[in-house]
């Protein structure tokens, strides 16, 4: 099978180019390969490498940037799928591409399934959910939402921390630690994802949209007391409420994601503590 994977660059990407890279042909391109926002580029590069499966983990992810000017995030997270869909269905290739928990408003006081109505607060919420729809328009597709990616592979990439990494960095340096109290989520450890990935393409799994993120919810605060603990550190820690913090794109408070459709195609997502474990530790 040949798996290509645009955006390799980053955390995810490069957890997916390892998931897949020891039993599968895989092409790894990171965007000075491949511009997803160039649709002839997109079309004539699938087109030469005829590839089974094409990963997207191509994105534009700075939340308050987005806010302030939406035309980059709009035109990546969003426009750029029409194109590698479209792209994907003349290859004759199976498109996976990977949402956020930003495309719900955070009210909810459950773990959001796949059928909960999206209503994003913010443009780079809107823009996630516009790329849903597009990638939708692949024949075969797997549109993944996954939220707070930790961990993975690190040699070669290029992506900066994301809000756990910063947390368990400042926590080694023995710094204070600013996290919310009142925003839960469901942290995404990037290597059980791509693993997650790899399972529903081998399997044949039912094509759609799927919650796929570590099992569980807390809030920034616990996991971040969490993670020191595993650390062996003290959490020098400032708690904080969202409406204290002025940030330029609203946040959903309480983002937890269930995964009950994953599990009911056979793929088992490990608790987000025992992934946390997992990274910290380097098991």
């Amino acid at each position: 099978m040949r798996v290509v994977v645009a955006g390799a660059a980053g955390h995810l990407g490069a957890a997916i180019v390892d998931a897949f890279g020891s039993t599968h042909d895989v092409v790894a391109l990171t965007r000075a390969d491949l511009d997803i926002t160039d649709r002839r580029a997109v079309r004539d590069r699938l087109r030469v490498l005829a590839p089974d499966v094409v990963v997207n983990c191509a994105a534009y992810n700075d939340v308050d940037a987005a806010q302030r000017d939406p035309a980059p995030a709009l035109e990546v997270n969003a426009m750029a799928l029409a194109g590698l869909a479209r792209a994907a269905a003349e290859a004759d290739a199976t498109l996976v591409h990977f949402s956020t928990d930003f495309v719900f408003d955070g009210t909810a006081s459950r773990p959001y399934v796949e059928t909960d109505p999206p209503r994003p607060m913010s443009f780079y919420g809107l823009t996630k959910l516009l790329g849903e729809r597009l990638a939708m328009e692949a024949p075969r597709h797997y549109v993944l939402r996954v939220e707070s990616i930790f961990g993975g592979p690190t040699a070669g990439t290029t992506a900066r921390d994301g809000s756990l990494g910063t947390i368990v960095r400042r926590l080694r340096a023995g710094d204070e630690v600013t996290v919310f109290v009142d925003r839960t989520v469901s942290p995404s450890y990037a290597p059980d994802v791509a693993a997650a990935v790899r399972a529903l393409v081998e399997g044949a799994a039912p094509a759609g949209l799927y919650h796929c993120v570590s099992d569980g919810h807390a809030t920034w605060e616990a996991v971040a007391r969490e993670a020191a603990t595993i650390l062996g550190v003290q959490a020098k820690l400032e708690a904080v409420k969202l409406a204290d913090v002025p940030l330029a794109a609203p946040r959903p408070a309480y983002c937890a994601l269930d995964t009950a459709k994953l599990r009911s195609v056979g793929v088992v997502m490990r608790p987000w503590q025992d992934a946390l474990r997992a990274w910290l530790k380097g098991a």
